[in-house]
């Protein structure tokens, strides 16, 4: 391919990504494909000569695009919300064209400065202390991974990467039972192990972690002869919205000298609302590392997680390391590299000026407190349907509800849900039952996507009786 050929493609598929957002809310949202299904329409070996783009592209509409299950539809209503907002779709395509590896200031100037300036924008825009600094990271699991390798670290007097783990003690992690799996994976890659990650038991309308059994758990620890390492709260975990109560967190952690992290992975981009800040941010400042999500709920297209640090100095000297040939020599500069676990780095900043810059704070903020708005209102709604109860009140704009009937039941609302195709829920576990749980933070959902939702859910649960 010339970079004629390019340009006319590039055109092509503009246009088409384009009608492609225009058209989605006439998809089905889940994929309606079987296993296999596109597998078996791929050639079992590579070709020997090349193919015209045409061909290509015929064959992506073809086989392709029947098994996308459409994360930016506006009807997804699973998982977590994983948004594309258009201006920080064209930032990704200047950052594919240029293709800087920007794993060291020299290597991309540009990217390490427009990096330290975004990561401020986010700090100031979510409330956080001056003082704080940060890196991009590729997702919340490589910023948890970070800040656990730093608690490991930082508990062995920075002697376990040089020495390995060997006689080192059981070094104990705590956290509430509602975190995300990513922390239990943080444990085992970090050879913690997932005996040593202790989960406190939660209570409260926030389902926050009991500050008193957290506290019985280190002196019990203590007492045992283990370590204790440090302690990982969560707002907003992903199963139902779970946070905890951040002050007496961190007065534990003071007390008992221990590193922390909070996990704001999806619930973190709503903190830009200062009216939200009371309820979910209260006393934040003091956590030592923070990390939440852009390309969850505030529109950056993904990958793009910022992790913020008090002081960098104990992640640098848990993740630093510096051969001969990536020396910078000359200025002091900063290295983002060094920060992180992987050596390559993309330029994810991008995307985060021109997210910003398009739509302003307050446009951002309007859509977040709508999904809030929103997601009240249809839970409202389902809780009068017949027999039907809210399992888990909504935290900002996740909450989750139970159908008449036994787990069984739930998931076979779930399967028949997600088959019509209209809108794509899952399911969750709490309290030992099984729920389907309901989220609302598309970028461009509307109030009558998320309420058309109530319709198709009495619709289809009185089909399958």
């Amino acid at each position: 391919m010339n970079w004629d050929e390019f340009a006319h493609w590039g055109k092509h598929i503009s246009d088409w990504s384009a009608e492609y957002h225009k058209t989605l809310g006439d998809r089905p949202v889940r994929a309606q494909t079987a296993f296999g299904d596109t597998a078996a329409q791929l050639p079992n070996s590579p070709p020997e000569g090349g193919e015209s783009m045409d061909a290509i592209m015929e064959d992506f509409e073809a086989i392709v695009m029947p098994g996308i299950t459409h994360w930016q539809h506006p009807r997804f209503f699973a998982y977590f919300p994983a948004n594309a907002a258009p201006p920080s779709m064209l930032a990704e395509m200047l950052v594919s064209t240029i293709a800087a590896q920007c794993m060291l200031w020299q290597t991309s100037p540009a990217a390490t400065e427009v990096e330290t300036v975004m990561v401020d924008w986010l700090r100031q825009a979510l409330g956080l202390a001056d003082g704080y600094v940060g890196v991009i990271q590729d997702s919340a699991s490589s910023a948890t991974l970070s800040a656990v390798l730093t608690m490991r670290e930082r508990a062995t007097g920075y002697t376990g990467n040089r020495d390995g783990l060997a006689e080192k003690g059981h070094m104990r992690i705590y956290c509430s039972d509602q975190v995300h799996s990513s922390i239990d994976r943080a444990c085992w890659v970090a050879g913690i192990g997932q005996a040593n990650l202790v989960k406190i038991a939660t209570s409260g309308d926030r389902h926050g972690m009991d500050v008193d059994a957290l506290r019985v758990a280190i002196a019990a620890d203590r007492a045992a002869g283990q370590t204790p390492a440090g302690i990982i709260a969560i707002t907003g975990g992903t199963g139902i919205g779970a946070c905890d109560t951040l002050g007496s967190i961190l007065q534990v952690a003071r007390d008992e000298d221990l590193y922390t992290h909070l996990d704001a992975a999806w619930a973190g981009s709503a903190m830009i609302c200062p009216e939200l800040r009371a309820d979910f941010w209260a006393d934040v400042d003091g956590f030592d590392s923070i990390v939440f999500n852009p390309h969850k709920w505030l529109g950056a297209q993904f990958d793009c997680s910022i992790q913020f640090l008090r002081d960098a100095q104990p992640q640098l000297n848990t993740l630093k390391i510096e051969p001969e040939y990536l020396k910078t020599t000359g200025e002091v500069v900063t290295n983002y590299s060094e920060w992180t676990i992987p050596l390559g780095r993309r330029f994810r900043a991008l995307k985060i000026w021109f997210l910003i810059r398009s739509y302003g704070l307050d446009g951002l903020r309007e859509r977040i407190r709508n999904h809030v708005m929103w997601a009240a209102e249809l839970c409202e709604e389902i809780r009068k349907l017949d027999g039907f109860e809210i399992a888990t009140d909504p935290i900002l704009s996740l909450f989750s509800f139970r159908c008449p009937g036994s787990d069984d039941d739930q998931q076979r609302l779930v399967d028949a849900l997600n088959d019509d195709g209209r809108i794509y829920l899952t399911q969750g576990s709490f309290d030992g039952r099984k729920i389907i749980r309901f989220q609302v933070g598309q970028f461009d959902t509307t109030r009558d996507d998320v309420m058309m939702a109530h319709g198709v859910i009495q619709e289809v649960w009185e089909n399958i009786q």
